[in-house]
């Protein structure tokens, strides 16, 4: 009896890593999704933050992000470019599945992708989630979302969905920020000559800050990661791996950003502008922002580091230099179409790539894994009935 809901046969009886072929017939690309114009912004934001009973007033407060930029989030564009170079990228290895592209938040939403994929003959998809760590927002709200979906469209028992594992340490995926870091630290040289980097600069590695309790129960229970959960220990541990390779003995910093919930809930900290600020009067006189969390330049890149964290050097006087986040590398284009081929082609975990030594990550989540103790339980795709 299955224990993971519309599963493929590989995945459907829950193993920590599928070892059976499956001939997967779609790639389901899915992500959070934006406005694309001023009037689409505050319909967008209701979707979010569906259930919250936030007012409109509130989310104005956020709309000025999009707003300073026509109403147009970066992150449709951004998918687009993803899905074209997949969709590249697999027609050069001779790999015939066709990349089918939903958001959770905004069109095309997933329910018109999975009711359209069906009405198009497609019975088995794997899917690709834009983000790479463990979390609630960053993965189970994702696979909620597919059994939301499937539910909705009556597909529930027709149309089967599994994920690729987690792959903040896929050597795709690390790779760029690799170069990033190695190239950032040169620019930082060139814009302040004859700066130490080992006691006047420092590296940041930036992610999106979650509530403290989602944190603590992101990754499954039994691996015992502490207070900041699997999410805080994906992050540190792919940090130390780029660090190792590109440092060049500069000192790091994991910090957070984007903080959105109110000032009674424990987020996780430090914020990005606070420790830019702190590290101004010990004689730091460049700091070099990785964006580790994200996948592309979306409005929290943009915005929060590219405007709010910019202005907040030039108000302190550091320089700040910003790495690039994966986009359409082809590194990181390729890894994910690899994660691809190890679902398609059953590969043992033992010759799955990992960069740090808490992966290859689960390809079915675990029990517990990532649950948000404020919503409670929602049925979803791709781990273990819970």
């Amino acid at each position: 009896m299955s224990t993971v809901l519309s599963a493929s046969p590989a995945a459907a009886a829950g193993p920590e890593h599928t070892s059976e072929p499956v001939a997967y017939d779609g790639i389901l690309l899915a992500s959070f999704g934006g406005p694309e114009g001023q009037d689409d912004v505050l319909p967008f934001l209701r979707n979010v933050t569906r259930g919250r009973g936030i007012p409109d007033e509130r989310l104005e407060e956020v709309a000025h992000h999009y707003r300073a930029f026509g109403g147009v989030s970066p992150i449709n564009e951004q998918n687009r470019a993803l899905k074209a170079a997949l969709e590249q990228e697999l027609q050069r290895r001779g790999i015939d599945l066709p990349v089918l592209w939903g958001n959770r938040n905004w069109a095309p939403f997933l329910s018109d992708t999975l009711q359209a994929a069906a009405d198009a003959g497609h019975a088995r998809l794997l899917a690709i989630a834009t983000s790479a760590y463990s979390s609630y927002s960053s993965c189970r709200q994702y696979r909620e979302d597919f059994a939301t979906a499937l539910e909705a469209t009556g597909l529930t028992g027709t149309l089967t969905i599994d994920k690729v594992r987690q792959y903040f340490d896929h050597p795709g995926f690390v790779g760029p920020f690799v170069r990033g870091v190695t190239a950032g630290l040169v620019q930082l040289e060139q814009r302040l000559p004859g700066i130490d980097l080992t006691t006047e600069a420092r590296v940041l590695f930036s992610t999106h800050s979650i509530p403290s309790a989602d944190a603590a129960k992101s990754g499954p229970d039994f691996r015992g990661f502490g207070a900041g959960g699997a999410y805080e220990a994906q992050h540190r541990a792919v940090a130390e791996v780029v660090m190792a390779r590109a440092g060049r003995g500069v000192d790091y910093e994991l910090v957070f950003q984007s903080r959105s919930g109110p000032a009674s809930q424990p987020w996780l900290e430090p914020d990005v502008n606070d420790v830019i600020r702190r590290l101004a009067p010990e004689g730091v006189r460049g700091v070099l922002i990785v964006p580790l969390g994200f996948v592309s330049d979306h409005m929290e890149v943009m915005w929060d580091l590219d405007t709010e964290a910019m202005e907040t050097a030039d108000e302190v006087g550091v320089v700040a230099i910003r790495t690039p986040t994966p986009g359409v590398d082809h590194e990181y284009v390729s890894g994910l179409v690899d994660l691809v081929v190890e679902r398609r082609d059953g590969t043992p975990v033992e010759d799955r790539p990992a960069e740090t030594a808490l992966g290859p990550w689960y390809d079915v989540c675990r029990v517990g894994c990532c649950a948000n103790a404020r919503l409670g339980f929602r049925p979803a795709v791709a781990g273990l009935t819970q």
